[in-house]
Order: structure tokens, then C-alpha cells, then sequence
């Protein structure tokens, strides 16, 4: 069963009502959509790529496996040869970005990438709460001024990304979970992720479902703020990162979440703000 894929593009054309409905459908139905002609440059996507997997490849691939905690802990079961699986911890690379934080300072052109690539994603999630906000019946801008903390002009969200990667494991795969299985907590995320190595999964109506790798889509999911802020419309779904025998998985989800000060409730009742009908 594939995830929906929407070409972001037709939202400005012809088709626009169309493409507000599959938006729809992904936010109510899924929790899960892919975006395709989203409007961010594919060179700068194949930068975001190249800056990434080098900064995995110079600067953390051999901590990984020399030393952190994933791999002790399944050294130690094998040595027992126990027949347990790795509980409470994921098979994953793992740091995160932020305006604050202290950045790479050894990957060539890491920073100044990551800086635009960032800058074009917030752009990206906000143009899609406008939507959410048009779907949902609510005044245009509301999502966007509740995750600021009531303020209409105010940048308060928080921006985070968080760059991931997942080492192949060769042996004992049954032993490892890449990252497991959960929902977000926070608004909305955009994944960049690995468009040759899967494993990313969701739950739907009971079933584990692969979300299929699209050469530079951004996949879009729903997180339990908006599910709240929908009154339960929008999903947050569970999703789970499979570790994989070949090839190391590049995931770059970027997490537009309401300020650390935001109250958060829920928008929508049965008629909708204004009273306007919610199917």
C-alpha cells in the first residue's frame, strides 16, 4: 500500500482544489504524504546529501562503531549469546541542529548548506500550515500563530533538525531496532530521507507500511500537536526505522514545533470554528 505522493506544484494551478483535497486525505487518513516539486532547488537538496554523508563518513562513522552505546550493549548480549533483543536503544547516528547549537566545524560547505537548506524548509512548513489552516476551516495564519505562542508575527516555534543515519548491521539484525517505533511529539516534520536505502515504516489500520524512497522528495508528517490542534481530524501515526543488512540510511527530519511557552488545545468541534461544517 504506498504513501500518498503529491506534486506540491499544482497547488497554484488549475488543479489547486484537488491538491488540497490529497492534502487532505495524507493529514486525515495517513499522517503521512509525500511532497514531489515542493519547490526547493534538487542542487541544493544533492548538496544537502553530499555534506551530510561526508560529515557521517569523516566524523562519526568510526565513533559509531567504536564506541557508542548501540554497540556496546549488542557486543554484550552477543558475548552472553543471549537470545534477547537490544530493548531501549536505537541503531542510530544522531545530532541535531538549531539556530543555537555548536555546528560541524570539519565538513567543507556543512554549515553554509544546512543554513540554506533550513531557511527553505521553514519556509516550506509554513506555506503548509496555510493550508492545514484553509483544509481545517481556521483563519489563515492560525496554526503558525498558536506554535509562536499567540503571536501573530512572533518566531518563537522551535526549528530543529535532526541528522540521522543508519549503519547497516550485517550480523544479528534480529537483535537491532534503526529507531523505534513512536510518535512525534511536537507540529509538523518534514524527512528528507534516503531515496536508495528504506526502512522507514508506518503504521496503517493495523499493518507495518514501507514509506517508498522518491529521489528528493520531502516526506511530510503529522505530529500529536496538530492532532490536538485538530481536535483529532489530522493523525500522528506511529513510524519505526528498520535496520537494514546493506548500505547506511541518511534521514534529515526537520521538526516544526510550538514554542516551549505555547498552549496548545484543540481548534475543532463538530461544526468546526465559525460554525463551519467539519466532515
Amino acid at each position: 500500500m504506498p504513501i500518498p505522493v503529491i506534486d506540491f506544484s499544482k497547488l497554484d494551478g488549475e488543479e489547486r482544489d484537488k491538491t488540497m483535497a490529497r492534502i487532505a486525505n495524507g493529514c486525515e487518513q495517513w499522517g503521512f504524504f509525500q511532497l514531489v516539486n515542493h519547490g526547493i532547488p534538487v542542487e541544493l537538496l544533492e548538496r544537502v546529501k553530499k555534506v551530510t554523508t561526508e560529515c557521517y563518513k569523516v566524523e562519526r562513522e568510526g565513533e559509531f562503531f567504536k564506541s557508542s552505546t548501540s554497540v556496546k550493549l549488542l557486543k554484550e548480549l552477543i558475548d552472553k549469546k543471549s537470545d534477547e533483543k537490544l530493548e531501549n536503544v536505537d541503531w542510530e547516528d544522531v545530532f541535531l541542529l538549531t539556530n543555537d547549537n555548536e555546528w560541524s566545524p570539519k565538513t567543507p560547505g556543512f554549515k553554509e548548506t544546512m543554513t540554506e537548506y533550513r531557511a527553505e524548509l521553514k519556509k516550506l512548513a509554513e506555506k503548509l500550515m496555510e493550508v492545514m489552516d484553509e483544509n481545517l476551516g481556521l483563519q489563515k495564519g492560525y496554526i503558525k500563530k498558536m506554535f509562536n505562542g499567540g503571536d501573530t508575527y512572533g518566531e518563537n516555534a522551535f526549528f530543529g533538525t535532526k541528522v540521522s543515519h543508519y549503519p547497516p548491521c550485517l550480523d544479528h539484525l534480529d537483535k537491532v531496532t534503526g529507531l523505534r517505533a513512536h510518535t512525534d511529539a511536537g507540529g509538523i516534520i518534514l524527512l528528507f530521507q534516503d531515496d536508495e536505502v528504506g526502512g522507514l515504516e508506518i503504521l496503517k489500520d493495523g499493518e507495518w507500511t514501507d514509506v517508498q524512497p522518491i529521489p528528493n522528495a520531502i516526506c511530510i508528517n503529522t505530529g500529536d500537536q496538530i492532532e490536538v490542534l485538530s481536535n483529532g481530524r489530522y493523525k500522528s501515526v506511529w513510524h519505526r526505522v528498520q535496520a537494514m543488512p546493506k548500505g547506511t540510511r541518511r534521514s534529515i527530519a526537520s521538526f516544526y514545533n510550538p514554542s516551549y511557552n505555547a498552549i496548545i488545545y484543540r481548534t475543532c468541534d463538530r461544526t468546526g470554528p465559525k460554525g463551519k461544517q467539519v466532515d
